[in-house]
Parts: structure tokens; C-alpha cells; sequence
């Protein structure tokens, strides 16, 4: 498909001109500009350009969907055109970060360092579905699971277990590369540290509250002060102060060690400390704290069950709006590795599938060919995990198929809350997500999946046909 030299023109006029534009770049399908003044946005006109399929703020960007294939040559364009001067990602990232707030920072810090290991832990999830698959009882066989008729089955599916396992048992790992990379420090280092936290030397944390009872939590004693010596398996606090206390220790030890003795000093002296503070009183204190708001997160959902799903399955989409759910994927990943399961990663499959049904109910209550074509490519994304070209492009824009797709998603979510449903682990936030949830609470979750399928969709085509009349 061949670029109009207008469109393109209009585009840069609708996001505030050239003047506006501090820097731009792409990605697989959409523009991203780093603007002075959001506010100098004019959407309405951005929309009715007929190469834009929609538009969205996130993290300090602006976004402009173009499509695969056709937004590089769109970014060519405008680049010749305007002469603004080509921006990585990363630039572009740096200078929307500073119209950030103190909120809006920490959040976005989240998100960078959780979102590059999010294809590790969904792959781990999908796999632990088909280990539940295999070894959940009923399924295939009254009272039975299909490794205890087909022995035969029974080592594939242990092998697949440890496989899937890995990215769980090894999570301070994988957090400790994101965030200290993210915290300016060396990634190697922030893996050694992670696996540090969980070398087998240490008790298992998940064996810590029956040491506890027994007696048997062992012990270090540094000149008559007692450390315990605990791993902290599937915990999320712990690596994350951890690493930015080893990223900013070896900044300042690089500042101030002549580079020849560098390579001798910095990562032993850096990794020494922090594995001694992490230890003595980061771990503990973490730990204590991780634990804490874990079992006041899950007695609350215990207690008010159809509050909490009325509140978090309906309000979900919001937190995407914001941002603000990256910080429950830390939340998610805490009640795994303490509980076995999370009930909250369930809703928010629940949710992208409702912005999916609000979205595709779009397109049959359209004449618009091109709202058409963009709210059935959208929902398909949504039912796949990916919400926000359903969210930004079609739903947000029209409100009310955003707003039906929140009530559709709320009363799913009071559903099976009240049920008890709990995922195993994160996987695809749509339609696969089934896969993640614990087989004995698949029917439950397949009523909510109906609910999010069914109500989001005639709700948004019967306010459709009622703005057209």
C-alpha cells in the first residue's frame, strides 16, 4: 500500500504539529511520538484519517496505529518531511519518561522490568497447563487423571513439569537480569544475585512456615548475631530491593575505582555487600512484609469474595488505561509463590476477552467499512491476550463499548471469586487462559469465559443501534 503525502501531513498536524514533536519512532504497527504538550492532540482529527486505525497515550507516548508493513513507510514520510531526525526506542522512551509523574515513574519502572521476562513466565504457564492437562483428575477419566490409566505418560508429563517449573523455581533470577539491568547495573550480576537468593544450600522457602513450627530453621551466626538461612522462592520483594541496592553500589564503586582494577574490585565488592544486607535484613524484612499483604490480599478475597470481584474483574480495563496493571503481575507472581495460585491473573483473562466481545459486537453494529475491518482485527487480538488496539481503537472511543465490556467483566469476575478459581500460573490473557487455570475450577471459569463472551457483546450492540436511533 502506497503513503499519501496528505495523510501523513494531517497526522503530524492532528498530534500538534511539528513544533510539538520532541522525537519519533516506530514499532511493528505503530508510531510513537514523544510530545511537549498531549493536551495540543486532536484526536477527533487524528481518527478520521484513513490510514490510522487508532490511538492511545501509555507511559508517557503517544501512539498512533498504523498497521504492519505500512507504518515504516509512514515514518519515513513524516521523518522526510518534517525533518525531526530518527529516534531508537529507547530515546523516544527517555524523553517521555520526563512528563512523568513520581506514580507514573514508578510504575513505568515496573513495567520495564517485568515485561521482558513476561515471554519466559507465559511460556512456563502454557506449559504447566498441559502438565494440568495431563495430571488433573476428571478430565478424561471419572476420579482419574490420564497419567494414572496411561502410566506410560507419567515421566513425559514429570519432564514437563520441571520444564514449565524452571521460570518459577528460578524467578529471583530472571527479576534480578531485568531489574538491575533496568537500575544501570550489569545483568550478569543481577542473575548471579537472583540465584543467589535461591541456592539449594539455603532452606526452601516454601518449607520456611513448617521449619518454623518444627524448629529446624537453620541458622548463621556472624560473630554471635544469627541469620536465617532461607531462600526465598517465588518471591518478588526481595530481588527487587536487592537489585537496585547492587545497581546503584556498582555505579558507585565504577565512579570511583581506576578502571584497571575494576574488573578486580567492583563485581566482588558489589555482590559481597549486597549478599550481605540481602541476607541480614533485606531478605527478612521483604519477606515478612511480601507475607503480610499476601495473606491480607487473600483473607480479604476470602472474606468478601464477590467485592473483590466486583472491584478488581470490573475495573481492570481501567488499571490497562493507566498502566497501572503492570503492578499486579509482581502481585500475581508473590501469591503463586506463596499460595500455589493466583485469583487475580484468572479475571484479567476474563477482562481482555470482554474488551474483545465489546469490540467484535462493534463491527456487526457498524456501516463503516474501516471501524469494521478495525474492530475485528482488535478482537481478535483482545481474545488472544493483546487488549489495547480493541481498548484505544474502537472500545475507549465510543465509551460505551468500553463501559459494557467493564459490566460484563465485573459480573464475571463476582462469579468465579465466588467459586474459588485460581490460576497455577500466568499464561495467555484470553481464550487460551484456560490452560493456566486449575483443572477442578475449569467449569466455573468456562460460565465466566460465556459471561464475558455473551454480555459485553449484546450489551454494546444494543447501545449501538439505540445511538443510531
Amino acid at each position: 500500500m502506497s503513503v499519501n503525502r496528505q495523510s501523513v501531513e494531517q497526522i503530524v498536524q492532528a498530534v500538534g504539529g511539528k513544533e510539538n514533536i520532541v522525537a519519533a519512532t516506530h514499532c511493528v504497527t505503530r508510531l510513537r511520538f514523544a510530545l511537549k504538550d498531549e493536551g495540543k492532540v486532536d484526536k477527533e482529527a487524528l481518527e478520521k484519517i484513513d490510514i490510522v486505525k487508532g490511538s492511545f497515550s501509555a507511559n508517557g507516548q503517544f501512539q498512533v496505529v498504523i498497521g504492519q508493513g505500512l507504518v515504516d513507510k509512514v515514518y519515513n514520510e513524516m521523518i522526510e518531511m518534517t525533518g525531526i531526525g530518527r529516534a531508537t526506542k529507547q530515546e523516544i522512551k527517555d524523553a517521555a519518561e520526563k512528563n512523568l509523574n513520581p506514580l507514573q515513574r514508578a510504575i513505568k519502572t515496573l513495567a520495564d522490568i517485568f515485561i521482558p521476562i513476561l515471554p519466559a513466565i507465559v511460556t512456563a504457564g502454557l506449559l504447566m497447563g498441559i502438565n494440568n492437562i495431563l495430571t488433573g483428575p476428571g478430565i478424561f477419566y471419572e476420579g482419574k487423571s490420564f497419567v494414572e490409566v496411561h502410566k506410560n505418560w507419567r515421566d513425559l508429563a514429570d519432564m514437563i513439569n520441571l520444564i514449565a517449573n524452571t521460570a518459577f523455581v528460578f524467578l529471583p533470577g530472571l527479576i534480578g537480569w531485568s531489574a538491575v539491568k533496568k537500575f544501570g547495573g550489569s545483568e550478569l550480576l543481577g542473575i548471579v544475585l537472583g540465584l543467589m537468593l535461591v541456592h539449594p544450600a539455603l532452606l526452601n522457602a516454601w518449607s520456611y512456615a513448617s521449619a518454623v513450627q518444627e524448629g529446624t530453621v537453620p541458622y548463621w551466626n556472624l560473630f554471635g548475631f544469627d541469620v536465617q538461612k532461607i531462600g526465598y522462592q517465588g518471591q518478588v520483594l526481595p530481588i527487587l530491593i536487592s537489585s537496585y541496592v547492587l545497581a546503584k553500589l556498582e555505579v558507585f564503586l565504577r565512579n570511583r575505582i581506576p578502571e584497571a582494577f575494576q574488573l578486580l574490585l567492583v563485581a566482588p565488592i558489589a555482590l559481597l555487600l549486597t549478599g550481605f544486607v540481602s541476607f541480614i535484613a533485606i531478605g527478612p524484612i521483604t519477606f515478612g512484609i511480601a507475607n503480610a499483604l499476601t495473606d491480607g490480599l487473600v483473607a480479604l478475597f476470602d472474606h468478601f469474595a464477590a467485592l473483590g470481584g466486583l472491584v478488581y474483574g470490573g475495573l481492570y480495563a481501567v488499571l490497562v488505561v493507566t498502566g497501572m496493571h503492570h503492578t499486579f503481575l509482581a502481585v500475581d507472581l508473590q501469591l503463586i509463590g506463596s499460595t500455589g495460585g493466583t485469583f487475580l491473573w484468572p479475571m484479567l483473562a476474563l477482562s481482555n476477552i470482554a474488551q474483545g466481545s465489546s469490540a467484535l459486537a462493534m463491527m456487526f453494529a457498524t456501516k463503516d467499512e474501516k471501524l469494521k475491518g478495525l474492530s475485528f482485527t482488535s478482537a481478535v487480538s483482545a481474545y488472544l491476550g493483546i487488549t489495547e488496539p480493541a481498548m484505544f481503537g474502537v472500545n475507549l472511543r465510543f465509551r460505551y463499548p468500553f463501559i459494557s465490556a467493564l459490566i460484563g467483566s465485573a459480573i464475571a469476575g463476582i462469579f468465579i471469586t465466588i467459586n474459588k478459581v485460581k490460576a497455577s500460573s500466568i499464561g495467555v490473557g484470553g481464550l487460551p487462559g484456560f490452560l493456566s487455570i486449575f483443572p477442578e475450577k475449569w467449569v466455573p471459569f468456562f460460565i465466566g469465559m460465556a459471561i464475558v463472551l455473551i454480555v459485553p457483546f449484546t450489551l454494546t450492540y444494543v447501545f449501538a443501534k439505540m445511538k443510531k436511533n
